[in-house]
């Protein structure tokens, strides 16, 4: 017998703006290409909403507040399909991600990264993961954290750590569920 547990009362979503969810308003120099070595910094960036310049830095933290406010946006799914075997806590994040059709926010995946990482050369490290945390704790963990990043963190925070890591996009995912 399945149960679910439940996270939090469902809440309805009005979106103002049914065209806002593009991944285009998330990554690169003009907000429609990914960063790469061709983004320069002191570069003017068009701003199409109302024609002004922006810098780099400026249209850096315009498109962490829209990314933060688009995740505060996401439901956090209130019933769990089935226990989900893993061996990382990155492969759980990403069997997570296909099974909900949901992004994790950026400072979710950096963490899963540093789990990870912090098991190289521990004594358990060649051990499935899956073996040492039970599966549903796993999952509960990820999606309690997920609840604190997408609800409470600084789209200025993001920003600040976007600018210092050229391939922040990389982090961030492209599963855009309607709202």
């Amino acid at each position: 017998m399945k149960r679910s547990l439940p996270w939090n009362e469902q809440i309805d979503v009005i979106s103002s703006d049914d065209s806002s969810s593009s991944d285009s308003e998330m990554d690169g120099c003009d907000g429609k290409q990914p960063v790469d070595d061709e983004c320069d910094s002191k570069q003017p960036i068009d701003d199409e909403y109302n024609g002004k310049e922006l810098s780099y830095e400026d249209a850096l933290i315009k498109s962490a507040e829209m990314y933060q406010e688009y995740m505060k946006h996401i439901p956090i799914p209130t019933h769990r399909g089935s226990v989900i075997p893993f061996t990382t806590w990155m492969g759980l994040g990403k069997s997570i991600k296909q099974l909900y059709n949901q992004p994790l926010h950026y400072l979710t995946n950096i963490l899963l990264k540093q789990w990870d990482q912090l098991r190289i050369g521990s004594e358990d490290e060649c051990k499935p993961l899956d073996t040492l945390v039970h599966p549903c704790k796993a999952e509960a963990t990820i999606w309690l954290i997920e609840e604190v990043h997408r609800h409470t963190s600084s789209h200025l925070h993001l920003a600040k750590l976007w600018l210092s890591d050229p391939l922040h996009h990389t982090f961030i995912d492209s599963i855009f569920p309607k709202l």
